[in-house]
């Protein structure tokens, strides 16, 4: 294992218990029922445990959406053509896309990463290139990539992550872009998880019947020929995965190294948190579920991390879109435990306990 990679792993710590029960205390003394806001009350505490402090701010927001193409495209898996994921790149950039629209809703700033795009592009200020490969090879002829090459791109998200912290960074959000990455995103849950493909195959861009269940034969034949050993995640990912899928599992573990809370998207961010999870699993811990997509698999695939989502809207886009909502969330919540008045300052009579007759 590279050493930067290894060194991640072992910042990774568990959540803070005093800055949580801190919270926990705060949080019942405010003017409200105890419990009464539910999971917002949760994620407050969670967040504060994730961030070290008993009230914190949740005021520098990143969403970064990672990009790369997918060989096994060329087994008809998609509706879409490849060259979609280079021209949706273009999109983002020009601030076109849902999330550009959502992100500046929230005020968070978009970080674009070019994984793998066939074909790269031109030096742009607003794109980062951490390009490792022009696209993964197809997957149903052989693995996706070489062994390295899965490290490398979990490198890369940690060297995004690091780069962000320096620029101020409280919260991630997790986003990706690349036809062909629901093929692998079931790929890689069934290698992890045990459950059968058709199981875990959904629609990905809009496939009918006949497309979905040559989509299921397909997983199946490339599990059957790359045999990933669900023990090892890098061996998963390098088998089954894609670049994108990597870099955001190295998004995922320094966040957490960095005690910084991520918000994971739809099917697409799952499976790179599945990638996380299985390398460190103290980072679910870190981790909050935006929402569960409309993807077959995504409900299963959250059941298996053990996150509870925080939405159920239908959607199934992924570039972060539903991260993005996530994010208004969890600031919201964290808003709640800092600035709602308590019942002394407020001079509103708490609850008093039942007395036994």
């Amino acid at each position: 294992m590279a050493d930067s990679l290894d060194r991640v792993l072992k910042a990774i710590k568990p959540l803070d218990s005093s800055a949580m029960a801190m919270a926990q205390q705060h949080q019942d003394s405010l003017t409200k029922p105890h419990g009464s806001l539910g999971r917002l009350e949760e994620l407050s505490i969670q967040i504060a445990g994730i961030r070290g402090e008993a009230i914190p701010k949740l005021e520098r927001k990143a969403i970064i959406t990672m990009a790369a193409d997918h060989g096994v495209v060329a087994e008809g898996v998609s509706l879409y053509p490849q060259e979609v994921t280079r021209q949706m790149v273009l999109n983002f950039l020009k601030g076109g896309a849902a999330i550009n629209v959502l992100a500046n809703h929230i005020g968070a700033r978009v970080i674009v990463v070019d994984m793998g795009v066939i074909g790269g592009f031109q030096p742009l200020p607003e794109l980062l290139c951490k390009m490792i490969d022009s696209g993964t090879k197809d997957m149903a002829q052989g693995p996706a990539m070489i062994h390295q090459q899965a490290i490398d791109a979990l490198e890369a998200g940690i060297e995004v992550v690091k780069a962000e912290v320096n620029k101020g960074l409280d919260i991630i959000g997790t986003g990706d872009m690349g036809i062909g990455n629901t093929t692998a995103s079931s790929a890689i849950f069934a290698a992890i998880s045990g459950q059968p493909a058709e199981r875990v195959t959904g629609r990905g861009t809009g496939i009918d019947d006949k497309q979905l269940a040559h989509k299921v034969e397909v997983i199946e034949r490339v599990l059957s020929i790359n045999k990933p050993n669900p023990k090892d995640p890098i061996d998963v990912l390098a088998k089954v995965g894609g670049f994108e899928i990597g870099g955001l599992a190295g998004v995922i573990l320094a966040g957490a190294a960095q005690r910084i809370p991520v918000v994971i998207d739809g099917f697409i961010s799952g499976a790179a948190a599945l990638i996380a999870t299985n390398l460190s699993p103290q980072v679910k811990d870190y981790l909050i579920a935006a929402h569960v997509s409309a993807e077959a698999g995504h409900e299963l695939l959250l059941d298996f991390l053990g996150l509870k989502p925080l939405l159920n809207l239908n959607m199934r886009l992924g570039e972060g879109s539903g991260a993005a909502l996530g994010i208004l969330l969890a600031e919201a919540a964290v808003r709640i435990l800092g600035q709602m008045a308590t019942f002394a300052e407020a001079g509103v009579s708490e609850a008093k306990p039942q007395q036994n007759k």
